[in-house]
């Protein structure tokens, strides 16, 4: 996938509503493979919302959501799954771990099916972002920050054209914060993904090419 597009996109919700201060709803805007973009928000403004939109979640939108050309709206749930499997990689808000496993049992639940990394480098990842010593801790035990972290690497074990990540920092140090925008800024160097963050406050730092206000 090379292009995400969206034209005349906005929440059915905000439909009767002018959104006159958005550079998304309502508009034509494209993200493409290999840039990254920051999209600023303030709360309430649709961002989840836009997220869940791109990932297929959720429908209840008025315009046209088009990947390469084609209108998402005509996707089978078969399509939708080969691109969740090779196209798009989502980092939750809520970030949807399982707390009763480990850090690392949540990482290898999605490495076990993409086969994407091995695992000298998802130790590497742990080391890095300051939580090796929680490799076998139950992630309901664990910091939200640190369960961003856990979050984060095991959306790095997905195979993606697109990273997309709602509020990915919102609990983290900005040291932390730091390191995952360089490792994002690698990954956009090693494998050219495009990457979409979503922030309402903290933001991850990285050389954006594009910062969008919603």
């Amino acid at each position: 996938m090379e292009r995400i597009e969206l034209d005349g996109v906005i929440p059915k919700v905000f439909s009767d509503k002018e959104q006159t201060g958005s550079d998304v709803w309502n508009k034509k805007i494209i993200f493409e493979k290999g840039k990254s973009y920051l999209i600023e928000a303030a709360s309430g403004t649709g961002k989840s919302s836009l997220c869940s939109f791109i990932y297929g979640y959720r429908k209840d939108y008025e315009g046209t959501l088009s990947f390469d050309g084609r209108d998402v709206r005509m996707f089978s749930g078969r399509d939708w799954t080969v691109i969740r499997q090779k196209n798009i990689g989502m980092m939750f808000q809520e970030l949807r771990l399982f707390p009763e496993l480990t850090s690392i049992e949540n990482v290898m639940l999605k490495n076990n099916l993409t086969q994407f990394r091995d695992l000298d480098k998802i130790k590497t990842w742990f080391c890095s972002l300051g939580i090796e010593d929680k490799w076998s801790e139950p992630v309901g035990k664990m910091s939200f920050g640190q369960q961003q972290r856990v979050a984060f690497m095991r959306m790095l074990c997905q195979p993606a054209d697109f990273l997309i990540m709602d509020e990915p920092v919102s609990h983290l140090d900005d040291e932390n914060g730091g390191i995952m925008g360089r490792m994002l800024e690698q990954e956009m160097s090693e494998r050219g993904v495009g990457v979409i963050v979503t922030s309402i406050g903290r933001r991850l730092e990285m050389n954006y090419n594009t910062k969008i206000k919603l």
